[in-house]
């Protein structure tokens, strides 16, 4: 979810890319995005409701749909672990996932071959889902027709929109397009080189971009990762500088665009200070050329900031960031840094923070290893210093 606000108003996006506000753009729901068709009719509608231009939208036809059972299975299986589940958002990612690279998913182009091919495969597929309903899950059983009504709905919803995203694409390549990839979630949720197993069930890195969006690795120049001033996170896992109590609450309620809540959720995130350590390896693993530093404006409260400048792995200092296993052991080692005591909103040009503010940047920048060209110092558009 990319909370936006702009002239219209406030948007929670899930399945939009955030250019449908520009009518010079063409958005493209790239071959790797778990696509749920209600998600995206609900929010076509909304910046219909709201006065937004309709936006051009192309949906690649290789793109695959999450399906309702696949939110179902969600559920039952956090359900079934209980206090083991993996916090999960509960719109049916990893099942997606797993359907996908088992081949019982749905790519958008199978709802336009014929009938018979599309009952077939919903006829192998479902043999796996009614089993694991029945027998693991205690649930009733889907049927056929329900689930060839619902493809034919969303046939119908889609058509407007579906195309070879791929040679579009290709063509933006050849003719010189700016192209913007528009990830979701942080290194630490990577399948690969995240905090497994608490992490989402694909990649979210920007190397994955090239896969994606079916664009060559080498079109990629650059790359701008989006780091908080201070730590949060949604769902369970390791989390070294987390904070608890008053302390957590207060840097909660201040945080974010109105509170650190989940925008796919709403549920209250967890709380920690700024984490350089794993900020770095995430900048690494991302292949960051720069980065833009957010909610900086919240901090404005403290006396005094603490930054996690290295851990603590079993007696002795470590400044890079372990596996999970090893992880779990790690205590954080704070740096007090002074705080600025004031607002910070309205500033546009970088010289005019506070100098305890633009030291608390460049210690960042520092120990990172990365420029920080972006400085956000609101929840607006507008409210971005570059450097």
């Amino acid at each position: 979810g990319h909370t936006i606000i702009n002239d219209y108003g406030k948007f929670a996006l899930h399945q939009l890319p955030s250019g449908v506000f520009h009518q010079n753009i063409t958005n493209i729901i790239g071959n790797g995005v778990a696509f749920s068709v209600e998600n995206f009719v609900k929010e076509m509608k909304e910046l219909e409701d709201r006065g937004v231009p309709t936006p051009n939208v192309i949906i690649s036809d290789r793109a695959q749909i999450v399906m309702p059972y696949h939110v179902a299975f969600d559920c039952y299986e956090e359900e079934r672990l209980g206090k083991n589940s993996f916090g999960s958002t509960k719109s049916g990612i990893a099942p997606f996932y797993s359907d996908k690279y088992s081949k019982i998913g749905f790519q958008i182009n199978e709802l336009y071959d014929d009938p018979d091919s599309l009952k077939a495969k919903i006829h192998h597929a479902l043999e796996i889902k009614n089993a694991t309903l029945k027998n693991l899950y205690n649930k009733p059983e889907i049927t056929e027709q329900e689930v060839f009504d619902k493809l034919m709905e969303y046939k119908e919803q889609l058509a407007p929109y579906v195309g070879d995203a791929f040679m579009f694409v290709h063509n933006a390549i050849k003719e010189g397009k700016n192209i913007l990839l528009e990830g979701q979630l942080g290194s630490l949720k990577d399948t690969d080189f995240g905090i497994y197993p608490m992490v989402t069930s694909s990649n979210t890195i920007a190397g994955y971009g090239a896969v994606g969006a079916g664009i060559p690795p080498y079109e990629i120049k650059e790359i701008i990762t989006v780091v908080k001033a201070y730590s949060s996170a949604v769902g369970a896992g390791e989390f070294v500088s987390e904070i608890f109590g008053d302390e957590a609450d207060e840097l909660r309620r201040r945080g974010g665009d109105g509170g650190e809540f989940g925008a796919t959720t709403g549920r209250p995130r967890r709380m920690g200070w700024l984490d350089l350590v794993a900020t770095r390896y995430g900048c690494m693993v991302q292949g960051a050329t720069q980065v833009a530093f957010t909610v900086l404006d919240v901090l404005g409260y403290l006396d005094e900031i603490p930054v996690c400048v290295g851990y603590e792995l079993d007696g002795k200092v470590i400044d890079y960031f372990p596996s999970t296993t090893k992880l779990k052991r790690c205590k954080p080692i704070l740096k007090k840094l002074k705080g600025w005591k004031c607002s910070i909103s309205g500033i546009t040009e970088y010289d005019k923070l506070p100098k305890e503010c633009r030291e608390y940047i460049e210690f960042a920048e520092k120990e990172i290893g990365v420029p920080i060209k972006m400085v956000s110092n609101g929840p607006s558009r507008s409210d971005i210093i570059y450097r």
